[in-house]
């Protein structure tokens, strides 16, 4: 079967719960230490969808195989046209493909939102989340030294960023912006 990216719904967070808590548990994407339990990651989820961020899973024969939102950068106002993406893969999904597929359709999503920057805050400075981004067209803006210390380790974090749609060539329409998250 075919893999298929669509929307996360609510029937899916067992599954993003389970992926996240093995990516904290053993990975360096987050810089989270303990895994947050199922109430928490639905508040999270619940959030992003109230705010209007994209938030995809990839699904293939019934089964998730990672999932990828796209949030705020920061909270400040003026930052309201750029979303920062996050990626998250099964074990069994890594190095198939799956995570360049995901961003894909992130980025169309997010651009089509209206979205003007997706800027990448790659943790561990990993070498495949770097491909993955490079080959969507994201340039480096820069490396945060040892910003991380997890797994016995200090870690480099990795700042990627994409222009979307018109992104810094044109004046965004100042009475109407994506997301619900500075209406009032």
């Amino acid at each position: 079967m075919s893999l298929d990216i669509r929307a996360a719904t609510r029937h899916d967070l067992e599954s993003i719960v389970e992926i996240y808590r093995y990516s904290v548990e053993h990975g360096t994407a987050t810089y989270e230490l303990t895994p947050p339990d199922f109430a928490e990651m639905e508040r999270r989820f619940e959030a992003l969808n109230a705010q209007n961020y994209p938030y995809l899973v990839a699904e293939e024969d019934g089964v998730i195989l990672g999932y990828a939102y796209a949030g705020p950068f920061r909270p400040r106002p003026a930052y309201r046209w750029s979303v920062e993406d996050s990626i998250y893969l099964s074990p069994q999904a890594q190095g198939k493909g799956v995570g360049y597929k995901l961003l894909v359709k992130l980025i169309e999503a997010a651009q089509a939102l209206g979205f003007r920057q997706m800027v990448a805050i790659i943790g561990g400075a990993s070498e495949a989340s770097i491909a993955v981004h490079a080959k969507a067209g994201f340039e480096h803006s820069g490396v945060m030294k040892a910003t991380g210390y997890k797994h016995g380790k200090w870690l480099d974090t990795t700042i990627m960023q994409l222009a979307l749609g018109e992104g810094q060539d044109t004046d965004p329409d100042l009475e109407t912006y994506p997301g619900n998250l500075y209406r009032d």
